[in-house]
């Protein structure tokens, strides 16, 4: 079965910054906010929402069908996907403009600041889900805003559950848009901080979220995450790291786990189970699609 995974691709540039953050900004100075920060470390990374998913659902032995657009430059991303076996029929390259860029600047406690042109992300509403594709499950993560909307309504006509997955892109939908999402959703997917947003813009707390949906999942880092079923809270237990090298694209090894899951039938608590465990891995490998699994998915239990 094959997974439809609606969102960005992206190059990351990641930069290593050896202070905290918090050292470097005076609160009184705000106003006047004017800092430097000093990265001796720097790399470029395939990145982008889809695209760590899709890395993610491929290594875990899924089918990923990355639904995206990526700018002139974007051949090397074409041949990398091509080259893991991910299929590329439904990206599409456009000519003058760039792919998303990422720059993402990460201090010694793994706070992140990132700034992110979109670049061709912003024309992502271009490619339409017609329900030819063959897909069981999808999920709507990061993308353009129209992409985002039509993406789901498309879903929801096609009769393909999907995982409403905001991520970043939350902050650009008011309360009454993100209730439409979560009607046509199946599931939901968002982190601790997300959720409270979606909270206080939908006036629903995750109890009254989850009764809406089959599922809604709360990951919380390095504390595991709730899976909220119909109102009730299951907490999952984390996963440790071996090491903490980069926390990027750690969300997005979750959720390639979760469709992988999904598409196996197994229970949400069993899906996040094995998201944690994926998400262990990824923070101790850098960038967001360079870690490898030190396990046999098939055999996976909670």
């Amino acid at each position: 079965m094959a997974a439809l995974i609606c969102g960005s691709l992206a190059f990351d540039t990641i930069m290593s910054f050896e202070g905290k953050f918090a050292n470097q900004i005076l609160p009184e100075q705000l106003h006047i906010l004017n800092v430097s920060f000093l990265v001796p470390s720097l790399r470029r990374d395939f990145g982008g929402c889809a695209g760590n998913i899709a890395y993610s659902l491929k290594l875990l032995g899924g089918q990923p069908l990355p639904m995206a657009t990526v700018g002139e430059d974007g051949a090397s991303y074409l041949g990398r996907m091509r080259t893991l076996g991910i299929e590329t029929r439904y990206v599409r390259q456009l000519d003058d403009t760039y792919t998303a860029q990422a720059m993402i600047m990460t201090d010694s406690d793994n706070n992140q600041i990132t700034a992110f042109h979109p670049g061709a992300m912003t024309e992502a509403h271009v490619n339409v889900i017609d329900g030819s594709e063959g897909a069981a499950v999808g999920i709507v993560s990061p993308d353009g805003r129209d992409a985002m909307q039509q993406h789901a309504a498309q879903f929801q006509a096609a009769g393909i559950p999907f995982v409403f997955d905001p991520g970043q892109g939350l902050p650009m939908f008011n309360g009454q848009e993100l209730l439409t999402f979560v009607e046509q959703a199946s599931w939901i997917a968002v982190n601790d901080y997300e959720a409270k947003m979606l909270c206080d813009r939908t006036g629903l707390d995750l109890a009254a979220l989850s009764h809406k949906v089959q599922g809604l999942v709360v990951t919380l880092g390095a504390q595991g995450c709730e899976v909220w079923e119909q109102g009730v809270k299951t907490l999952v237990a984390p996963v440790a790291p071996t090491e903490v090298v980069d926390p990027t694209g750690c969300g997005d090894a979750w959720r390639g786990a979760l469709l992988f899951g999904l598409e196996q039938g197994w229970s949400l608590a069993r899906c996040a189970a094995l998201g944690n465990r994926v998400g262990a891995l990824k923070v101790a490998s850098k960038g967001p699609q360079n870690y490898v699994l030190d396990f046999d998915p098939a055999t996976f239990a909670a």
